[in-house]
């Protein structure tokens, strides 16, 4: 494959798993949760449903997380305004590393939910604590995304002093 069209298919893996990971946050948070919560009263149903989604969309998290890292350090490689990982040499990387943090924290969070609050059980408080963290990860999620907009639009710019 020619060098232009690897780029364009890692770009659009890249903006896959981002759609995937922050559009299904943003889904569960604003459509499947309330949805459930006007539904289906609390219980055992209730309690199943929301086991159900969380394994598929766990899946698919963990899946977009190791396919963001594989794109991104394929486009990384590719870019000529990339200085490294949590460089802040020109706006482009400064962009990045804020980028890469929220990422990071992310994932702390989607951890979090997956595995530890799972394993809580009945846990008085646990529900809304998971709501809080879904929220935070939206926020962050979105965050996310406006960066890569703001990544997007800078030109190849001169190293930065400092």
């Amino acid at each position: 494959m020619p060098k232009p069209l690897v780029l364009a298919v890692m770009t659009f893996l890249h903006d896959l798993f981002t759609a995937v990971w922050v559009g299904g946050l943003i889904a569960q948070g604003l459509v499947i949760l309330p949805s459930v919560r006007d539904t289906l009263a609390p219980g055992p149903q209730r309690k199943k449903l929301l086991a159900a989604i969380g394994r598929r969309q766990g899946l698919l998290v963990y899946v977009s997380i190791v396919g963001l890292i594989v794109t991104g350090l394929l486009e990384a490689r590719a870019s000529g305004s990339f200085l490294g990982l949590l460089s802040t040499g020109n706006a482009y990387s400064a962009v990045l590393a804020v980028k890469h943090v929220l990422v990071l924290a992310m994932i702390g969070l989607a951890l979090y939910r997956s595995l530890a609050l799972a394993r809580q059980g009945g846990v008085p408080g646990r529900e809304r604590l998971s709501a809080g963290l879904l929220l935070a990860s939206m926020a962050l999620g979105v965050a996310v995304l406006l960066l890569s907009g703001i990544g997007a639009t800078l030109p190849a710019a001169p190293q930065l002093p400092g």
